[in-house]
């Protein structure tokens, strides 16, 4: 069978642009239906519209005569149409024998094509094989084959999102198409929210302060009565989505709005501290020693992780808190405790931490943009909990909540490195103190400061000044090693120091440690300057 257009690769990856009659297609599907659509409902309509179009046009081609055929006989004066020549029409204007002992007797036809005002010869009658003797108008429209608008969308599905996407976002009609909740419907068909609207809705959950459900607001805003009541729902969420005031959660399982001015700074913009930097660098260089370093830290930004995360029915995990995450009270979203939160949606989710010591709940706020879970600040002041502290969560099944907690033990005055900032030279210098400590730690992650507002305007120092990884571990790295009698200093040392003024997973600071000729691997982990 002849290929159909709408089943080549090439069409769907390198012609297919949606057009104006597309747009119109589009239009009436989303009327029709008077309910929003998500883009694979889109595309897997308009992909049997192209379908369905296609068909319509070889079975209108095919009217206009008989399918050329090379094993048929053909008369003068009759119309024949010829599939393999994009469906031409032509007129048998003259018949002769064919001479080819390879082909036994046959005759040949010569062909009028008005539209060309070419004449071109073909064989008919042949009785030798050939591959256009399986062509007929009925395998032309209908074969089991054929690949379906399904199959074809999982083939192509990104080149026809993106295509699609364009046309409704960017297009010269984007304004008669709106997006609500990564759906798409005509903004035709939403009731008016004006500002008015807004002040109200601003007003109710600002009394309340707490998220309220659309469902709420909706009963104290009123919109057009004429719009059935699902419109009016997704055009109140359409207008608060697109005022900078309001901010969609995930709360007690369903979408809900809240304002951002109500909630935590580390919430509403992800801190400098915990924005990070992944420079390129060739992984290929890490030694297995220190990819299984980089494992154990289970840096949320890192490329080795957890082989798959945590399943849902572990009931307790345990993590290492790293100092960008003590100074804004987060915990990281990584492969041990991302199954303990909501996550499935890419927008904010509330959570109840409670105190597994003294019981004291606290409200959490999952932020999957920044891989982290803020909240828990005052709770990490309480029990000055340090950075290098293992952390336990543990799930509540009945409750949904979170207990965390850390391994208490007698307090101590332990050897910690501490950090002091140099704003003037634009570097961090470390000595050896001692802190009280409670709890249980990993001793090459602890680090603490005394100045931790200078610690923050170095960080935006060399943030400011550009100032590249290697070159902050190359400043580093001997402050650390000069604390040790040995002269050596642990990559995780190096990685908890670096993440002071830097966040930035294990794997390229390994890598600016390996590359350094100023510095020798010992082994274990350990560096020594060279």
């Amino acid at each position: 069978m002849l290929p159909r257009q709408t089943q080549t690769a090439a069409f769907w990856r390198d012609q297919f642009e949606v057009t104006s009659r597309d747009l119109d297609f589009i239009y009436t599907l989303l009327l029709d239906a008077l309910a929003p659509k998500t883009v694979d409902e889109l595309a897997l309509a308009l992909i049997d519209e192209y379908i369905r179009r296609e068909t319509a046009t070889i079975e209108t081609e095919l009217a206009k005569g008989a399918v050329y055929v090379p094993k048929n006989h053909y008369t003068v004066g009759q119309t024949l149409v010829f599939p393999a020549l994009d469906f031409a029409a032509g007129e048998v204007v003259g018949l002769r024998p064919g001479q080819n002992p390879e082909h036994g007797e046959f005759d040949v036809i010569q062909v009028a094509f008005a539209d060309s005002g070419a004449q071109r010869e073909f064989a008919a009658g042949l009785a030798t094989a050939h591959r256009l003797n399986e062509t007929t108008g009925d395998n032309l429209l209908s074969d089991e084959s054929l690949l379906s608008a399904k199959e074809i969308y999982s083939l192509y599905a990104d080149e026809i999102n993106e295509s699609i996407l364009y046309a409704l976002e960017e297009g010269d009609r984007s304004d008669q198409f709106v997006a609500v909740d990564g759906k798409w419907l005509l903004a035709d068909m939403l009731a008016e929210v004006h500002i008015g609207h807004l002040h109200l809705a601003e007003a109710l959950i600002d009394m309340r302060a707490e998220p309220v459900t659309t469902d709420d607001l909706l009963a104290e805003v009123d919109l057009d009565p004429n719009v059935p009541p699902p419109m009016q729902r997704i055009s109140l969420e359409h207008g608060l989505a697109s005022d900078s005031r309001f901010d969609p959660v995930q709360h007690n399982n369903q979408t809900m709005w809240f304002l951002n001015r109500m909630e935590p700074a580390v919430v509403v913009s992800t801190p400098l501290a915990l924005r990070p930097e992944t420079p390129r660098y060739n992984r290929a260089l890490l030694s297995v020693e220190l990819l299984q370093i980089e494992w154990e830290l289970d840096d949320e930004w890192g490329e080795s992780t957890l082989s798959s995360d945590l399943p849902n029915i572990v009931p307790n995990t345990t993590l290492t808190l790293a100092y960008p995450h003590r100074r804004y009270g987060v915990l990281p979203l990584n492969g041990r405790t991302r199954s303990f939160f909501p996550t499935a949606s890419n927008i904010k989710s509330m959570v109840t931490f409670v105190d597994g010591r003294w019981g004291k709940r606290y409200t959490g706020w999952v932020v999957p943009q920044g891989r982290y879970v803020a909240g828990l600040a005052e709770w990490m002041e309480e029990h000055a909990v340090p950075v290098g502290a293992y952390v336990t969560l543990e799930r509540a099944p009945d409750t949904g909540e979170i207990l965390v907690d850390y391994r208490a033990r007698r307090p101590k005055r332990e050897w910690a490195r501490i950090a002091n900032p140099d704003l003037e030279a634009g570097r961090l210098a470390f000595e050896m103190n001692k802190v009280q400590v409670a709890c249980e730690y990993d001793d090459t992650l602890i680090v603490a400061t005394e100045d931790v507002e200078g610690v923050d305007q170095l960080r935006e120092q060399l943030n400011r000044d550009d100032v590249p990884l290697h070159a902050i571990v190359e400043q580093i790295v001997p402050e650390l090693t000069k604390l040790n009698p040995q002269g050596t200093v642990h990559a995780k040392s190096v990685y908890s120091a670096v993440n002071i003024v830097r966040r930035c997973p294990p794997g390229p600071i390994f890598h600016a440690l390996l590359t350094n000729r100023a510095f020798r691997d010992v082994g274990d982990g350990l560096f020594a300057l060279a």
